[in-house]
């Protein structure tokens, strides 16, 4: 049985980690999705910090709407202490976990679900560097490859991917893995 074509917003800026961007945004086109990138600006050329690989933003945060997409991802890297800065991505973010979409936030990802207030009494894991953001935020911090709670799928880097990539197809409910 076919299923629907999905729409799954990549949050990412300038200096992400360039595997935590290209392996989930491969496996979802792989399953027949429809990745959209939303950056600072539409149009920004985006480059992984370990210069591999480089993306076109489709979108500026401030023109998406949550509404419009069944699932969001968050690659870690410098990426996400860029984007927590801008209050049209934290209002995205916002949007998408009050419709309950699956949200997968990796290595420093989790910087922006805190920002977005979205942390208290949820257990995640994320670079251990920012375990204390995490539980500033409210969060309770484990150290595990992938952690589910609710809508909340987090990991803690590279090494975790597959894991990571598996959690997040399957709440989008199009496994081909």
């Amino acid at each position: 049985m076919k299923q629907s074509v999905r729409k799954v917003a990549f949050l990412l800026a300038d200096g992400f980690e360039d595997s935590e961007m290209k392996n989930p945004y491969d496996a979802i086109v792989e399953n027949g999705n429809d990745p959209v990138i939303i950056s600072l600006k539409k149009g920004d050329e985006l480059k992984g910090k370990k210069g591999t690989i480089a993306y076109t933003s489709h979108l500026a945060a401030s023109e998406a709407k949550a509404d419009d997409y069944e699932a969001v991802i968050i690659p870690g890297g410098q990426s996400p202490s860029k984007l927590r800065e801008d209050p049209a991505v934290i209002e995205f973010v916002r949007r998408a976990h009050e419709r309950g979409i699956p949200i997968s936030a990796i290595c420093h990802g989790p910087q922006v679900l805190a920002e977005a207030g979205l942390l208290r009494g949820k257990t995640l894991t994320g670079y251990p560097g920012i375990e204390a953001e995490i539980r500033e935020a409210g969060g309770n911090f484990v150290d595990r490859e992938v952690v589910v709670d609710g809508n909340l799928i987090t990991s803690r880097g590279p090494q975790d991917e597959p894991a990571f990539i598996k959690e997040t197809i399957d709440k989008l409910g199009v496994s081909a893995y």
